[in-house]
């Protein structure tokens, strides 16, 4: 985790994950900002006054899962769902597709929660710490809040998260979100969101981009031109990826070409509309994976992924620095991420035309080259390089370059956009000034295009 980790950060830990995050900040504090455990226990077996599980039963789990695996993950999962609000629902959340039948892999873990006994690090850890446990917790009870909160040093703060199981991270999200930021802020460990001012939300995007899913190629003149660019630099590259990301896949448009020159990849289809992934699900040639996810929080293991494709999806993230180190977690050793996006300089030409009418954002804000360097420089282990090139779209009227972006589903969806409709009097004021850009009958639409690579090293 060290290796792969800025120099310093806040590490956080659910149950086992809680101890080893505990045992990281002990053994290199220097490393560690603040640490939040979740559900988690120094101690993880009962102890006299100690909350904890029984060793007994423990020890018996433990024997049972050495001789049943399967049979005996499924009671510990049941065991952690207890008291939670939907049970069934987090149960087949927990046990969904998994890679294969579990196995003596997970022994280890049982072991340390076995012997592991951290209470003197908890003691003597002089970090900002918040200890979130669940009031439903069946494996590490919410009783455990007051020893822990005296025997912890003076900065540390012990929380019990009301009407959660012990799979609080997937039925009380909202309340470790609230309780993880409240804290984190009253440790001055926020970072800057400005970025929250004037990106564009999430769920904006993703609904936008749904709904456009089955017009979205007809109307793609310049998102299938720079894409086949950016398939060319692949030419330059490894010649033969396991694992294939095609990031911000929309309506899965550049699988067929991407498979055809990588026949032995596994090759991977993630958007964050959920529309476009349902249409390239059902319209692509030889299955596939497909997944709906964000760039900037990827659901994809650690070192899972050998080359990355994205070309024109990333210009909807307005968090580089996590959106870099998403890409250097997910790559493995020697893999490489190709990419284009917009810069600010996209749509100059209606930028200047609504700017002559009025002092609303009519038109979507993206990040400049020069903060992207600046973010994947703060990220350890990966390299970035970038190019810059102009891309110029020509249009007999605005109102067909308007029209395309609409169909795109890419219409300005910045939060510093006026509401309710613009006035006739005022579009009719932005077509007049954009016709001063008109020439030899034409009206020119310029896209900045950032071609960029990055190399994890």
């Amino acid at each position: 985790l060290l290796a792969a980790a800025p120099q310093r950060a806040v590490y956080m830990g659910w149950s086992l994950g809680g101890q080893l995050a505990l045992e990281l900040a002990a053994s290199n504090p220097e490393r560690v900002a603040a640490l939040v455990t979740v559900c988690s226990n120094p101690r993880f077996i009962a102890d006299s006054g100690w909350p904890g599980m029984e060793a007994e039963a423990f020890a018996a789990f433990q024997a049972a899962y050495a001789s049943d695996p399967a049979a005996s993950l499924r009671r510990f999962g049941s065991l952690q769902a207890q008291g939670a609000r939907r049970p069934r629902q987090l149960l087949r959340q927990l046990h969904g597709p998994q890679a294969g039948p579990p196995g003596a892999e997970l022994l280890p873990g049982l072991n340390w929660l076995a012997r592991l006994d951290q209470r003197e690090l908890a003691r003597g850890l002089q970090r900002p710490c918040l200890h979130l446990l669940a009031e439903h917790d069946q494996l590490v009870p919410a009783e455990l809040a007051t020893v822990l909160a005296a025997l912890s040093a003076p900065v540390a703060q012990v929380q019990v998260l009301r009407g959660a199981s012990h799979l609080a991270p997937l039925d009380s999200a909202p309340q470790i979100a609230t309780a993880t930021r409240d804290f984190l802020a009253a440790a001055d460990l926020l970072q800057d969101d400005d970025y929250r001012e004037t990106g564009p939300a999430k769920k904006d995007v993703a609904s936008s981009f749904s709904r456009a899913a089955r017009s979205y190629d007809s109307v793609a003149r310049l998102q299938q031109d720079v894409g086949r660019e950016l398939l060319a630099s692949l030419d330059s590259g490894p010649t033969s990826p396991a694992v294939l990301l095609d990031l911000g896949c929309g309506t899965g448009y550049f699988q067929p070409e991407l498979r055809r020159r990588y026949p032995g990849a596994s090759c991977i289809g993630l958007d964050l509309a959920p529309g476009m992934v349902e249409y390239a699900r059902a319209h692509a040639a030889g299955g596939g994976h497909w997944l709906v996810g964000d760039a900037e929080s990827l659901p994809l293991a650690t070192d899972a992924v050998d080359l990355i494709f994205s070309s024109l999806a990333i210009q909807w993230c307005h968090r580089p620095q996590q959106l870099f180190a998403e890409f250097g977690r997910v790559l493995r050793p020697g893999g490489r991420c190709v990419f284009t996006t917009l810069g600010p300089d996209t749509l100059r030409e209606l930028r200047l035309a609504w700017a002559a009418v009025d002092d609303s954002q009519h038109v979507n804000t993206f990040l400049p080259p020069e903060q992207l360097a600046a973010a994947a420089e703060s990220v350890s282990g990966i390299r970035l390089t970038l190019q810059t090139r102009r891309h110029c779209m020509q249009y007999t009227r605005v109102g067909e370059l308007l029209a395309e972006l609409k169909t795109l589903g890419a219409h300005n969806m910045n939060r510093g956009r006026r509401p309710g409709l613009t006035s006739r009097k005022t579009l009719q004021g932005m077509l007049q000034a954009y016709e001063s850009w008109r020439a030899d009958g034409l009206l020119p639409a310029t896209y900045d295009v950032i071609f960029g690579v990055v190399e994890t090293i």
